[in-house]
């Protein structure tokens, strides 16, 4: 292999021929990994070659070592563990390091992107204890290129992602800092070599908290930080105003000092600096700062009600800076682009979010300097002061008591009607978001009787006037349906005299060829709220529409056929889902009711699920909209397995499209509860899928939970019949129990023990309820490790009330099936009654979780009232 020849085909424009050379890498590293490393690293390392060969072999050694999927990433990094000699290594890490001298810098970024991945595998293990002290030194000594490609090496290493190694850097805790911050000081002159170093310091900032414990040392980074804010080049303050953000989300029981000696000032400066990347990162701050003092008061009224004398400190930095702060921000809202996208975020964006966390943050404070700047924009011949004074508007509708706000929402709402007509779009397209806020917030300010007429008539008046318009439109006639939905199930309700004009109006927006297909969507979308939301009066409206829908779903097959390209197909691929989510609201809303148009429903799905290609979207709605028509129908959904089942086999198999796998096997517990017995035919299938994808690597471990309790689905399902499944599936679940989080894990491992739990419990509640039908001693053998669960669950106060509501089930149907007391010894355990208790009386519970335990504590007092024995 022409190495240097294949690594240029590596960035060919041409599809086919980066594709071959791709291949050719991955079958090089398939039949000599250690030489395909060495190789490519001389290549990085070749000061002769050329810049982009270099940063190729650069690409190529960091995907070695690189993957989506966590298992194929372990692999990847196995590799490189088992396979390769350790001289192989050393010499691999020494070009790599070697490299990061580079006078071409392309070819120093690449090498520390590598450096880091070998890092992410050797940092945990303890192995190549020298790293960091090389790039301590080069920051200290090296040349200016040296210092920045090795901090923008620790950047890249601090960023990962990676449980294990991101506990494996507290210990590199001071060499990290040593580096970063010599970076990063004032002294450097080299403002390439600080830009880098700010950067490495923001991404290092979650590893030095011992560090930012002794006053000394957070006084000397806190000093660096804020002298770099006043740099004078925007990349390093903008960097440092990030800096400061991951500070105050991290560090806020620390910042009381900081922020009364420097920060009001320093941030107030940077809002108004005219970089905007600055100006963003100093109000992102304080948006920093609301979400901080917001969530501690969650957090401490949470402790409060549960009796708790621990408070987090709350230093109402927020509310002091308001005078200050919300002028600013008020100001920046007048900074409007009018040339920029939705997607665009710019700093009058920016400045609104902010305006709504302040809101949320100082309650009914933000109300006068808000309606003042109101009152001075409104009338202005500047749109953008005009559109500034709207927005103002809607973001202070969360926050301020109902009563402070309900004056201004009555008074507001004829204006904001009047400002839909604004001859600029911009200032109609903000009044239609604030009414949206209004309806979201506020919704019992507004009158149905008088104000509902006026408002829904606007609203779809500027649906139809300007596609700019249609998210903001929409946001506020879905937030209208909602609020004006009456209780589930009634007979009519303030919605009812304008539901024929909306349905009207709404398909015409949706069926015009010419219409905008942003505008399209999101008219579908407030057509499936207005469908959710509809009365039973308006029920024969509902059944006439799914007619025109289907039409519309059916008469996009042919268009299969007419895609000439990516843009064609994702438009026809929204449309489609868009007309099935509207199909499956109405079955949804219709229920029963539904099967009359039963037959003409599958006829369309099956015929679309045929003409979808591989990797599309669409089949994921569909399934979603087969799942409530097996829902409403029940064992009469049966009449269309045998044609539908080959694609949900195929689904459930397709583990090469994780969303869709997850889809159907969300859609095989939907299918067996609505079949009950008449599903026993397809569940070996169904059983046989299950299985291989919970031992699968390919899948994630998330896909675990749903698969568990599918299979209590199924067993609650087919009743007795399950026992073909019991041994195999009980195996599965007792190992599934072994599962536990160590105390100083992660977040996302403490979750997936929860979920998993959670998913056991569902399954052990439909084995037991399919058993208890005569077959209940098949359980025996497993009832002692039922409550070992039971333990772990009642030992781990990471739980869930949903996990809880599960457990009360599976205590209250296990007791049930031994009416006799022969588990009466394990039941008179008192953490069964103490977690019986917790459950019943937890005030934050559903009551159908309170039910649910007040149910268990009854089956245990009959189980406990036996002189039972225990079962072996």
């Amino acid at each position: 292999m022409n190495v240097n020849q294949v690594l240029e085909s590596t960035l060919s424009p041409d599809a086919s021929t980066r594709q071959n050379a791709e291949q050719q890498l991955t079958q090089a590293a398939e039949v000599d990994f250690s030489g395909y490393l060495i190789t490519l690293a001389q290549e990085l390392a070749n000061e002769q070659a050329q810049p982009h060969i270099r940063t190729a072999a650069g690409i190529a050694l960091k995907n070695a070592f690189s993957a989506r999927e966590y298992a194929r990433l372990r692999e990847a990094q196995h590799k490189w563990i088992q396979q390769v000699d350790i001289h192989i290594k050393n010499s691999v890490k020494t070009l790599a390091l070697k490299t990061l001298g580079s006078r071409d810098g392309r070819a120093g970024q690449s090498a520390g992107q590598f450096v880091a991945s070998i890092a992410a595998i050797e940092i945990p293990r303890n192995e190549w204890p020298e790293l960091m002290p090389a790039l301590v030194q080069n920051v200290g000594n090296g040349e200016d290129h040296l210092k920045q490609a090795s901090l923008t090496t620790i950047g890249f290493i601090c960023e990962t992602e990676d449980v294990t190694l991101r506990d494996s850097l507290v210990q590199h805790s001071n060499s990290i800092l040593t580096a970063v911050v010599q970076g990063a000081r004032k002294e450097e002159t080299n403002l390439e070599v600080r830009n880098a170093a700010v950067t490495a310091l923001s991404d290092s900032l979650e590893f030095v908290k011992t560090n930012f414990d002794n006053e000394g040392e957070r006084n000397y980074i806190m000093q660096v930080v804020c002298e770099a804010t006043q740099s004078g080049d925007s990349r390093i303050e903008a960097g440092a105003f990030g800096c400061l953000n991951r500070i105050m989300g991290l560090y806020y029981d620390k910042m009381k000092f900081y922020m009364e000696k420097a920060l009001y000032g320093l941030t107030i400066i940077g809002m108004r600096n005219e970089e905007e990347d600055v100006a963003k990162l100093a109000v992102e701050f304080w948006c920093t700062v609301c979400e901080e003092e917001i969530a501690i008061e969650d957090d401490n009224a949470l402790a409060q009600a549960e009796g708790s004398s621990e408070m987090r400190p709350h230093y109402g930095f927020s509310r002091i800076a308001s005078r200050e702060v919300i002028p600013t921000l008020l100001e920046l809202l007048t900074r409007q682009d009018e040339d920029a996208s939705d997607e665009d975020y710019n700093i009058s964006r920016a400045a609104y979010q902010c305006l709504q966390l302040f809101s949320q943050a100082v309650g009914s404070d933000i109300v006068d300097p808000v309606l003042k700047f109101i009152e001075v924009n409104l009338k202005s011949s500047d749109w953008h002061k005009r559109e500034a004074a709207v927005s103002a508007i809607g973001a202070i509708m969360d926050g301020p008591e109902e009563k402070t706000l309900d004056p201004i929402v009555r008074q507001g709402l004829p204006v904001l009607l009047e400002k839909m007509r604004d001859p600029a779009v911009q200032v109609q397209d903000a009044a239609a978001h604030a009414i949206g806020r209004i309806c979201e917030n506020i919704p019992e300010s507004i009158e149905p009787q008088t104000q509902l007429p006026t408002l829904i008539e606007g609203l779809f008046g500027g649906l139809s006037s300007n596609p700019k318009m249609a998210a903001s439109c929409c946001f506020a006639l879905m937030c209208l349906a909602d609020r004006f939905a009456g209780e589930p199930g009634c007979q009519e309700n303030a919605l009812s005299p304008h539901f024929q004009g909306s349905v009207t109006a709404l398909l015409a927006v949706t069926g015009r060829p010419e219409a905008d297909n942003q505008l399209r969507m999101a008219a579908y979308e407030v057509l499936n709220t207005f469908i959710t939301n509809a009365a039973n009066d308006c029920l024969p409206i509902v059944a006439k529409l799914s007619d025109v829908l289907l039409q519309r779903l059916e008469d996009t097959i042919p268009m299969q056929q007419q895609i000439v390209s990516v843009e064609d197909r994702l438009t026809l691929e929204e449309i489609q889902t868009s007309l099935a989510s509207g199909i499956m609201a109405i079955i949804q809303r219709l229920e029963g009711e539904i099967k009359p148009q039963a037959d003409r429903i599958m006829h369309v799905l099956l015929r679309l699920l045929s003409s979808v290609g591989p990797k599309s979207s669409v089949p994921d709605t569909i399934f979603a909209t087969v799942g409530a028509l097996a829902n409403a129908l029940e064992g009469d959904f049966v009449k269309y397995m045998d044609a539908f089942v080959p694609f949900l086999y195929n689904a459930l198999n397709n583990q090469d499209e994780p969303s869709l796998c997850s889809m159907a096997i969300g859609l095989v517990s939907d299918i067996t509860r609505s079949l009950g017995e008449l599903a026993q035919p397809y569940c070996d299938s169904f059983m046989n899928s299950l299985l291989h994808n919970l031992g699968s690597t390919a899948l994630s471990n998330q896909f675990k939970p749903a698969i568990l309790q599918c299979f209590g689905d199924i067993a609650q399902a087919i009743g007795p019949h399950f026992e073909v499944y019991l041994s195999v599936v009980a195996t599965v679940l007792q190992q599934a129990a072994g599962v536990t989080a160590s105390p100083d894990g992660a977040y996302d491992m403490f979750d997936y023990v929860m979920s998993l739990r959670e998913g056991i419990m569902d399954a052990w509640s439909g084995i037991i309820l399919a058993m208890k039908q005569g077959k209940a001693q098949l359980l025996a053998p497993y009832v002692e490790s039922i409550f070992h669960l039971l333990g772990l669950v009642a030992q781990d106060h990471n739980r869930s009330e949903s996990l809880l509501r599960s457990t009360m089930g599976v205590i209250g149907d296990l007791a049930d099936s031994f009416p006799n007391g022969e588990y009466a010894n394990l039941y008179h355990a008192t953490w069964i009654t103490q977690l019986i208790r917790e459950t019943r009386q937890n005030r934050e519970f559903q009551p159908r979780t309170i039910e649910t335990a007040r149910w268990a504590r009854e089956q245990v007092k009959r189980q406990t009232s036996h002189q039972g024995h225990l079962m072996s």
